[in-house]
């Protein structure tokens, strides 16, 4: 089955050109379309994760282009990390598919979404299978391009669009960094395989100042997909897409491939210090920045796009302190618990006729009773509570930082722990207990909505147990075969027990104030009002970035045009007039009288013959 893995990619593919050419006839049959193509690549992707363990990395290619004495190549791998990848990607997929199916339902263009969402499914399996940093990089714009046509998917909406176009310039950002790694990793290597880059490394053959410009580089790119600050702006204006689509690009998938390429990389990052050292800050600053945010926001697809880049920073803060297992360990359990969130979040959002402000909510608990639950589950999970999914993660990251990082990273881990579980509860309190302060009665919905959420809360409670001591840290084993990348830390009794009273410390917060409030939720924020307005607004940074790119840039652009429209313009619309007076003279002269024309010649005739005897002196 392993040498069968291709195909996992290809029946998204599939799915996308079948609703291409038959979308408009299909209608709503085309989401049975894209639910059987992704079943199928999850059935597929599962054989070929067991069959991986226990056996060997497969690997196929063909070559591509050669010029000189290099060989680019194409093709397929299967890795222990690339295996986790295509069960987290096609499963996650799947269940947003079935989710979609009613979600969606009554858009005209149902089989539009389907068809961007069976594109993004093949481009991010194709990043994931990718045998080299080039191949990735070509599949990696595909996705950047997925994410632009599924975030603006209700273009007419004006917020939509613009959304869109942040989220694909910002990202663009990033990419550009990446490109300039991968040409310098082959003018340092000569090829843009991974091994090859490693061996190159490790036979000192790099010298460690373009290890560390190479590893910088290609984490740019990772910055900007992972929405890691500062490149974080547009993941949170892309919640203006369908919230099915933030349950899949923006919570699982997409904003993943930027720790997935840290983890490919890896070995590359181990030899530079600088970088990681780099990579465990630039996530430890981004995992307590939007985490702030989060605590004060009331959209509930906004808290939970805030606490995605809370989370992404959590696993580049991982990776930063040479925690390899415990960042990728939390990037899938985070695939699971936060893609139960979003959807549970776009259920709440369809139950109570499509509003997202947590204020306007409240009592759902007793009128949506499945999505209720399993909320609570994916809440429970995130925040840390033992036993579930989250719990294990976030110990492996604690030990990690602890072993290998320093007092300031560990303190700041240990601030957004705490501060993730109080506005996960904050959420909870208000969305779901209470009494409903809403316009319309909220009802549960249909099996198509509920079944996902059952499946994802079953993942968010069991998928922990995968790497806990009591399974032998099973999935560290797996993925650490046949890579360097050190040894992984591990923490005892004491360190679980800091994780799990910090989480509860959180939620008894969020209950005191939002549950019981026995403490009014305007307490703090008139007690500090300059830092509640600056969380509002998000310390600013759209704004700083408005006077800073936007506004210069415009500048320079109508500067630009003017120097366009009245210069060249102006030098090339003073010919054409000067071409057309001369023109248009010279043609008033032009009678059409042949005897006219007769009488002119003869005079000149004379005319010349006179001059020429006068400067001959025969009239002297």
């Amino acid at each position: 089955m392993i040498q069968n893995a291709w195909l996992i990619p290809v029946f998204p593919l599939i799915a996308f050109v079948v609703l291409l050419l038959f979308g408009r006839v299909l209608r709503e049959k085309a989401a049975y379309v894209g639910i059987t193509a992704l079943a199928l690549s999850f059935i597929f992707a599962v054989a070929v994760l067991f069959e991986r363990i226990g056996g060997e990395t497969y690997t196929f290619v063909v070559d591509w282009i050669t010029f000189g004495e290099s060989t680019v190549t194409m093709g397929y791998e299967v890795t222990p990390l690339n295996a986790m990848m295509l069960i987290v990607v096609t499963l996650v997929s799947l269940v947003v598919h079935i989710f979609s199916r009613d979600y969606m339902h009554e858009d005209d263009r149902i089989h539009v979404f389907y068809s961007y969402l069976g594109l993004f499914s093949f481009s991010m399996l194709g990043l994931v299978l990718a045998p080299n940093i080039l191949q990735l990089f070509i599949f990696w714009e595909l996705v950047g391009l997925c994410s632009f046509l599924l975030v603006g998917f209700w273009y007419y909406k004006p917020e939509a669009a613009s959304a869109a176009k942040k989220a694909f310039l910002t990202t663009r950002v990033g990419d550009v960094g990446l490109l300039i790694g991968i040409v310098l990793l082959f003018n340092a290597t000569g090829s843009f395989e991974y091994a090859d880059a490693f061996a190159a490394v490790e036979a000192g053959l790099i010298s460690d100042t373009m290890v560390t410009v190479i590893a910088l580089c290609i984490f740019l790119g990772a910055v900007g997909k992972s929405a890691q600050f500062p490149l974080h702006v547009w993941l949170p204006d892309a919640m203006e897409g369908p919230t099915p689509v933030s349950a899949l690009i923006h919570a699982a998938t997409m904003v993943a491939a930027g720790v997935y390429l840290v983890g490919v990389m890896y070995p590359f990052f181990l030899a530079s210090d600088t970088a990681l050292t780099i990579v465990a800050y630039v996530g430890a600053i981004t995992a307590i920045f939007a985490a702030t945010i989060a605590l004060v926001n009331h959209d509930i697809k906004r808290i939970l796009a805030y606490s995605t880049i809370s989370q992404l920073g959590f696993m580049m803060l991982a990776l930063g302190t040479a925690g390899y297992v415990a960042g990728l360990f939390h990037l899938m359990t985070h695939a699971f618990f936060k893609a139960l969130l979003f959807l549970g979040a776009g259920s709440v959002i369809y139950g109570v006729h499509h509003r997202q402000d947590i204020r306007e909510m409240g009592g759902l608990w007793r009128r949506m009773k499945v999505t209720s639950v399993t909320f609570l589950i994916g809440a429970l999970a995130i925040a840390g509570i033992f036993p579930l999914a989250g719990f294990w993660s976030k110990e492996e990251i604690f030990a990690s930082v602890l072993a290998n990082g320093d007092p300031f990273l560990f303190a700041i881990a240990l601030i957004t722990a705490f501060m993730t579980a109080f506005y996960m509860f904050r959420l909870f309190f208000k969305a779901f207990t209470g009494e409903f302060r809403g316009d319309h009665e909220p009802h549960e919905n249909n099996g198509f909505m509920t079944l996902p959420l059952i499946v994802l809360g079953i993942l968010a409670v069991v998928a922990g147990f995968v790497n806990a001591p009591f399974t032998g840290h099973a999935l560290e084993g797996f993925l650490t075969e046949g890579i360097a990348v050190g040894e992984q830390a591990h923490g005892g009794f004491g360190l679980a027990v800091v994780s799990l009273l910090i989480a509860i410390g959180g939620i008894f917060l969020a209950w005191v104030i939002y549950g019981k409030r026995s403490i009014s939720e305007d307490f703090l924020p008139g007690k500090f009002r300059a830092a509640h307005r600056l969380l509002m607004n998000k310390y600013f940074m759209d704004e700083l970035y408005t006077v800073v790119f936007v506004r210069p840039c415009v500048g320079i652009g109508k500067a630009l045009y003017a120097i366009d429209r009245f210069i060249v313009d102006g030098i090339v619309n003073l010919l054409a007039v000067v071409t057309r007076s001369v023109g248009s003279g010279l043609g008033k002269r032009q009678t059409g009288q042949f005897q006219t024309y007769g009488v002119v010649t003869i005079i000149g005739g004379i005319a010349v013959v006179a001059l020429a005897f006068m400067l001959r002196g025969y009239f002297g």
